[in-house]
């Protein structure tokens, strides 16, 4: 019997249209919808259609890109979105109380799942076409969509000829499928900006000059994550575990400086959950042997990172307080994003044997033309902690890093100021003497 054979007639039975395919959503269900580069758009558009019908239906999701028509005003009434993660697309209706935020770690999202905490009736997914044994790829998203269809009673999959076949822990069967939708799609991409000002390269120089050769690196996309990439042109033997990663790595890789030969975990791998990139990162992982992808489960385990030697871990923070209290995650009492993977990572790194937790942010920012120091006197009022006092080691801005592992207040507070813009230094330790750290 051809290989094939056994699972085609199967495969061909399942096959329904986007509308025939969201018809089996029902007023009062919980969905899943993947997300990243990997949102089912096709699915999507026919749900949106199909909403009117709809009562009380709620999509849980994490970080998605693109559109996103199903929170448009009034959408509320009959798809409600519980977003895990907060993307630009959907802040605007969760700041109106239109759409739900759930804070969690990244790390512990799939358990949300398994344990029934957070049941779901149907995940609409991504996937790439069946090999000749039926197995299809998550792709580019395999971080918490692979615990989601699992866990899902019915998975609905768009089976995207442009999705790569990324390798590891990525794989579902067809027979897994309950509802196929062929599309033919190009997925979205993500620009890096070459972003090159004074600062994000002040910044990114400060954070490679910590990074030792044979580091095990947790990179992000952005900004400062890039420019530090482009900084470790000298460096050797580095590997990759990370929660994502974009196009930054593949120059390195092919210069031979990204090539996991001292890696304690996963030799000679780069493993990560997700991917967010262009076309030229799409086709150069597909296939490719280098990568795994691995469930967010098993890649933000703190005690999965911490087994990677020399793990380095750059995360981002919207403001540090004196006292080392980072917030990532909202502006004042108005949820901005996330936690993410950044206690995950902050935390794995620390119990790493020579493990380098950062956060790196830019020391300023200007809103409606007004500078303001991000390394604060005290966090904004209602605003939250991401990585606790006790968590945090350095800090980096454009003018220096501040080590405050196993420092006193008085000691962090010197620190934190000498690394803050000259302007504020000042006032910063007048607001130390009054609160009595200094």
């Amino acid at each position: 019997m051809n290989k094939i054979t056994y699972w085609l007639e199967e495969f061909n039975q399942r096959i329904k249209t986007p509308q025939d395919a969201v018809s089996l959503v029902e007023s009062n269900t919980r969905i899943f919808l993947s997300g990243n580069c990997s949102v089912p758009k096709d699915l999507v558009a026919a749900l949106v259609q199909s909403a009117p019908r709809l009562e009380n239906v709620e999509i849980v999701q994490v970080l998605t890109f693109g559109s996103a028509d199903y929170v448009a005003r009034g959408m509320e009434k009959h798809l409600r979105v519980n977003t895990l993660f907060i993307s630009d697309n959907v802040r605007a209706a969760v700041n109106e109380g239109r759409a739900d935020f759930t804070p969690c770690f990244l790390s512990e999202i799939p358990d949300l799942f398994s344990s029934g905490h957070l049941p779901i009736e149907i995940a609409l997914i991504q996937v790439s076409p069946p090999d000749e044994h039926g197995y299809c790829s998550l792709g580019v998203e395999v971080g918490v969509t692979k615990a989601a269809a699992i866990a899902a009673k019915i998975v609905i999959a768009e089976v995207n000829p442009r999705m790569p076949r990324t390798l590891g822990d990525s794989f579902i069967h067809i027979s897994k499928l309950d509802v196929i939708v062929p599309v033919d799609y190009a997925l979205p991409e993500v620009h890096m900006s070459a972003t090159n000002d004074t600062v994000t390269n002040a910044i990114a120089e400060h954070v490679a000059a910590l990074i030792p050769n044979a580091a095990t690196l947790q990179v992000g996309i952005g900004g400062i994550p890039d420019a530090v990439l482009r900084k470790l042109g000298n460096h050797k033997d580095l590997g990759i575990h990370t929660e994502l990663f974009s196009d930054g790595i593949i120059d390195l890789i092919e210069r031979g400086i990204i090539n996991g030969e001292k890696k304690t975990l996963h030799y000679g791998k780069i493993v990560a959950g997700f991917i967010l990139g262009t076309q030229r990162l799409y086709e150069y992982v597909h296939d490719n042997p280098i990568f795994e992808m691995h469930p967010t489960e098993y890649v933000n385990d703190p005690f999965i990172i911490a087994q990677n030697d020399n793990m380095v871990a750059i995360n981002s923070a919207i403001e540090v307080d004196l006292t080392g209290q980072v917030c990532a995650d909202s502006i004042g009492p108005r949820p901005y994003s996330g936690v993410g993977g950044q206690i995950d990572f902050i935390y794995g790194s620390a119990r790493a044997r020579g493990g380098l937790p950062i956060i790196a942010l830019p020391s300023t920012l200007t809103k409606n033309g007004t500078r303001i120091s991000r390394i604060a006197a005290m966090l904004k009022e209602g605003a939250g902690v991401t990585t606790t006092r006790s968590h945090v080691h350095f800090v980096v801005s454009e003018h220096g890093v501040a080590d405050l592992y196993g420092k006193s207040i008085r000691q962090r507070a010197g620190a934190l100021i000498g690394i803050a813009d000259p302007e504020f230094r000042e006032a910063l330790t007048k607001h130390a003497r009054a609160l009595n750290y200094l």
